[in-house]
């Protein structure tokens, strides 16, 4: 009985952390500006995680329209193929919108 209650423990500490932490995120992404961008890595700094984590919460955006993840790019001004919400050309085409530069598909100047 102790290692099951164990198991259990440890994944409800593991939904916790994660859940608090997509919340950081979220309210990160929430303070970039209309025509601006971040990177993953730059949100991890802020809220204290990995840029992988930023990129799993980001995929599982609730709210797309009040949390801009299309604002968040790959450190070198690449976007991300996994954009869940249409993918790199939907990315782009709001990111153009706001007017982001591009060169070359990457956000420019970065």
């Amino acid at each position: 009985m102790g290692k099951i209650f164990e198991k259990i423990y440890k994944r409800s500490l593991k939904t916790r952390f994660f859940k608090q932490t997509f919340k950081l995120v979220y309210e990160e992404v929430k303070r970039i500006p209309r025509g601006k961008v971040t990177t993953y890595g730059e949100i991890a700094k802020k809220v204290g995680t990995s840029p992988k984590v930023v990129g799993f919460a980001l995929h599982q955006n609730p709210d797309p329209k009040n949390i801009p993840c299309h604002r968040v790019v790959f450190k070198d001004g690449s976007l991300s193929p996994g954009y869940v919400f249409g993918g790199i050309v939907r990315q782009k085409g709001l990111l153009l919108s706001e007017g982001v530069k591009f060169r070359n598909d990457r956000v420019e100047p970065f």
